[in-house]
């Protein structure tokens, strides 16, 4: 995240920030690119002021969404690397919502902020 970013995600009061941390949805098959470009979009309309936007191409596609609807964004490729950044920029009462295909085990995102203990698809 740049300190642009940065600077721009401190001027709401801390703990009334909304942060969504989305993953790819991986089952929609042709009509995922425009189907993840439409939910970063939404994101907007729901008054979120921050998208990590996790994995790879489709990653891409909501941050791009979200970015058009005004939204900041950060793209991320994993749940380590959205955690770290989740760590550096949260305060006390702000409001996360973590979301994706149970193939990108994002539930790990908030095992790790609440200091649980990391668990996978079959664990």
């Amino acid at each position: 995240m740049t300190d642009q970013h940065q600077n721009k995600l401190t001027e709401k009061a801390p703990g009334t920030r909304k942060i969504a941390v989305l993953g790819e949805m991986l089952e929609l098959g042709a009509e995922a690119p425009q189907a993840h470009w439409n939910i970063g979009q939404e994101t907007g309309t729901y008054g979120v002021d921050f998208l990590i936007a996790v994995g790879g191409d489709m990653a891409k596609q909501l941050a791009l969404g979200a970015a058009a609807a005004g939204v900041e964004t950060a793209i991320v490729r994993d749940n380590e690397t959205a955690t770290q950044l989740l760590e550096r920029i949260l305060s006390p009462g702000d409001t996360v919502l973590i979301k994706g295909s149970r193939g990108g085990m994002h539930w790990q995102i908030a095992q790790a902020l609440t200091s649980q203990p990391i668990t996978g698809i079959l664990s």
